[in-house]
């Protein structure tokens, strides 16, 4: 068990006046006991009390290994694991994991009617968002993989390419750099650019297409995640000045970026420069989300987010333009809060490139 990271949990199980509650989820799991457990259809729950009590529910084809601080109840797939941990949760409130399955949830509360189930997520996340030095590294090693593969796609645009052979060789580099899975890889060249989640398809590459490149994936549990848009052979006077719209939105909300600040303000930095060049209508999503074990965290970097950026925090700043039937345009890194500004883990260039 981490313990450090178990009683700044603690604490936040305090402030939110929760006495007990599990943590359900892989992430945060193997954020306070170093075990990475997909457990599919089969449950998983680590409880958590404010006596110090922590007790690892888990099947015994997890293989989990005795902890010092932890106690390990393991199950069968013929036992009923919910009438386990119904054993030892206390009577009254308990904080459960938002993503728990509700088959769990009315097992626990068919075994227990006096425990009175609440929304319990919130003293992990409130942990989850300020990375310690030793998260802080992994990202940036990932970050630094995320670096040398845009590089790899953007030397595989070329006469024939498609949308699916640059996203095969990403994932195929992601594979080869030793990325736990492929996260996901956005190619989307020309009018394909202006859906932001485009899935690659056979799309042939043709001169003055614009390519998003979007992609990411975990190294070593933790993600990495970017954004580039280059053009091929030629690029037309409003691509340029969508571009360097977009550009100059990325740079300002960066610009921002620093301890004390709410993080919708990040958010309008990047979304006055679109509105003020006149494209505010076709930047359709928020700035940016947290990032970590997960790919999404909370908060998000949204206009309407009043949560204060602290050191630690790591988030995305992806402003972009999309124009239907035309092209998009979307440039995005990721940043670390630090105690006077952020650091930016992506080192790849942000000036425009065509293609030759």
């Amino acid at each position: 068990m981490n313990q450090q990271r178990l009683n700044l949990i603690r604490e936040n199980m305090k402030k939110a006046g929760l006495h007990q509650i599990i943590v359900t989820e892989t992430e945060p799991v193997f954020y306070l006991t170093g075990i990475w457990i997909a457990p599919m259809e089969r449950m998983m729950a680590l409880y958590l009390d404010d006596s110090g009590r922590v007790v690892f529910f888990g099947n015994k084809l997890f293989g989990l290994q005795p902890q010092e601080g932890m106690e390990v109840v393991e199950h069968t797939d013929s036992d009923d694991p919910v009438a386990q941990l119904a054993q030892t949760v206390a009577p009254g409130v308990l904080g459960i994991d938002e993503t728990w399955p509700s088959r769990f949830l009315i097992g626990l509360m068919k075994h227990r009617p006096d425990v009175q189930p609440v929304a319990g997520s919130l003293p992990v996340e409130q942990a989850t968002m300020y990375k310690d030095e030793e998260e802080r590294q992994r990202m940036r090693e990932a970050s630094a993989i995320d670096d040398a593969c845009v590089d790899m796609a953007i030397h595989s645009v070329k006469a024939g390419a498609t949308e699916r052979e640059i996203s095969t060789k990403v994932e195929n580099f992601f594979k080869e750099k030793g990325c736990d899975k492929l996260g996901f890889s956005i190619v989307a060249m020309g009018a394909n650019g202006a859906d932001p989640h485009h899935d690659a398809d056979d799309t042939v590459l043709k001169e003055g297409d614009s390519i998003v490149i979007d992609i990411g994936a975990p190294f070593n549990h933790y993600w990495c995640d970017m954004t580039r848009t280059v053009f091929y052979k030629t690029a037309s006077e409003e691509q340029r000045k969508v571009y360097e719209l977009v550009r100059q939105a990325n740079e300002a909300a960066i610009a921002a970026v620093k301890p004390g600040l709410p993080l919708r303000e990040f958010d309008l930095a990047a979304r006055k420069v679109i509105e003020d060049g006149g494209y505010g209508e076709y930047f359709t999503h928020r700035t940016g989300h947290s990032i970590g074990m997960k790919e999404h965290e909370k908060p998000p970097v949204a206009s309407d987010c009043d949560v204060i950026a602290r050191p630690g925090m790591v988030f995305s700043i992806e402003p972009g333009i999309y124009l239907p039937g035309k092209f998009g345009v979307r440039i995005e890194d990721l940043v670390l809060v630090t105690e006077d500004g952020c650091e930016v883990l992506n080192k790849y260039p942000k000036d425009l490139i065509v293609v030759e």
